[in-house]
């Protein structure tokens, strides 16, 4: 029979304890592999709580994987004994954590702490809810499996995507428009593809790789200022650009959102011309923290000239390489027969079991999870330098969104020399000026130097350490 102290739970809520209680015995073993669970009356009569409670706790642990039922015989321990599950449940060593993300251990103990980039912590990925629905796909026997998938990708996943935007998003989206690629590279080549060799305009500063992508694949690329609004129209319409690609709702790396007279300027630029065109970058807007997530320039696009572009790199992790993009109406008929002998570059497999994960909520438990396990670590950073011997010196900028945000130091050191001492406490951090084209310093006065924390990947329990680093860094 399973106990529980319920008088060591602190403020913790009775269902919330009881799942953890639960989950800790399966983990460490004393609930073994396959044994069978006891039924919601008796359990909640052992421990004298309600068998609500006891049901919620079991739905939970249910949804994640830890135990599974069998009609009218009831719930049984998951036996978690594959390399996949075990991975994800052991206690992790800072080397597997490193191998999981394709970095070498010395490379990993080099860093007290990277910003550089938006890398995922290994715990944070829902293994067992995606080997339980992995499984599921394989037993179901579908002839998908085997098939190759068109250009577009598989309708059940773009189905699945199209029902996810429209109930997060509240965008009216069918799945005949939305095309699914092997990440946002591969978006951007097979758009080069399709639209032709034409001149791109891109946000400066901005995520350089883009340009880089656009630029290898035969177009041409014109940079366009950044103001506390958004991308400038005004520049943008002297630049003969006659695609716009901009990040309107989080702005990287400033953080910057575009207003709604800049969008509404935008949308007319576009419908200004024939074959004006705006790509809408949407990379993190499901981690806004504060407020509903903000309308979408497709979902007020009128003249059908925006394409949409998301991933879910960054809900996921950045190594699941699923991206996808929606067309407007219009061209879709010229993209199917541009590109009709062309397949997707995403195994079935893969495509098939993210459909069946949006499809049964886990996906949007996970984005809940992550949201508030995002938004309590950006909390403690910030309160950190906030509380730090920093806090006269320094500038935080964020909006309350996203996965990164911009420190300004009030400092004589130079740039350079604020760089190396950084680096000399082991603390990885990129300039703002790094993200911009023209190599031309920011609007920060002499004595100011801006740098963008990535802050996804950092461990909690790391960050009084890291603040540390950097108060020795600017203060030695």
């Amino acid at each position: 029979m399973i106990t529980v102290d319920f008088e060591n739970r602190g403020k913790c809520g009775l269902c919330d304890y009881l799942y953890s209680s639960i989950k800790k015995q399966i983990l460490d073993g004393t609930l073994k592999a396959e044994e069978k669970l006891p039924s919601k009356r008796s359990l909640s009569d052992n421990l004298g709580v309600s068998t609500i409670t006891v049901q919620n706790a079991y739905a939970l642990l249910l949804s994640e994987g830890y135990i599974y039922s069998l009609e009218r015989k009831g719930f049984f321990v998951t036996d978690l004994s594959s390399g996949l599950q075990k991975l994800s449940l052991r206690k992790k060593s800072e080397s597997a954590s490193i191998e999981a993300q394709g970095e070498s251990e010395s490379e990993s103990k080099k860093w007290v702490a990277d910003f550089t980039s938006n890398s995922a912590n290994l715990e944070n990925f829902p293994f067992l809810l995606w080997a339980k629905t992995s499984r599921k796909v394989l037993n179901s026997a579908n002839e998908a499996l085997l098939e190759r998938p068109g250009v577009k990708g598989i309708l059940s996943l773009r189905q699945q995507i199209a029902s996810y935007l429209f109930e997060f998003r509240n965008m009216e989206v069918d799945a005949s428009q939305i095309v699914v690629g092997a990440g946002t590279e591969n978006l951007y080549t097979m758009l080069v593809q399709f639209l032709g060799r034409r001149k791109f305009a891109v946000e400066n500063p901005g995520y350089k790789k883009i340009a880089a992508i656009l630029k290898v694949n035969g177009s041409s690329v014109v940079p366009i200022k950044v103001d506390s609004q958004g991308m400038s129209v005004e520049d943008l319409g002297k630049s003969a650009a006659e695609i716009a690609h901009v990040s309107p709702l989080h702005h990287f790396p400033t953080g910057v959102v575009m207003s709604v007279r800049r969008r509404r300027e935008l949308l007319l630029w576009a419908c200004q011309k024939k074959g004006r065109l705006i790509i809408e970058d949407d990379y993190d807007s499901e981690f806004r923290f504060n407020g509903k997530p903000l309308q979408t320039l497709q979902s007020i696009d009128n003249g059908n000239c925006v394409i949409y572009i998301n991933t879910f790199s960054k809900t996921l992790a950045p190594s699941f390489r699923i991206s996808y993009m929606v067309l407007p109406k219009k061209m879709m008929a010229d993209f199917e027969e541009k590109m009709k002998d062309f397949s997707c570059c995403l195994s079935s497999f893969d495509q098939l079991t993210l459909a069946e994960f949006i499809k049964q909520a886990s996906f949007a438990r996970h984005i809940i999870r992550m949201r508030n396990k995002y938004k309590a670590l950006r909390n403690l950073l910030v309160n950190a330098f906030q509380k730090s011997k920093l806090a006269s010196l320094i500038q935080i900028q964020e909006k309350e969104s996203g996965l990164h945000f911009l420190l300004t130091i009030k400092t004589e050191l130079s740039e350079k020399e604020l760089k190396k001492r950084f680096e000399a406490q082991k603390i990885k951090i990129s300039l703002l000026k790094d993200f911009y084209y023209d190599k031309k310093e920011n609007a920060d006065s002499k004595n100011k130097k801006t740098f963008l924390i990535n802050y996804s990947g950092i461990k909690k329990d790391r960050i009084q350490q890291i603040v540390t680093c950097m108060e020795d860094a600017v203060l030695a």
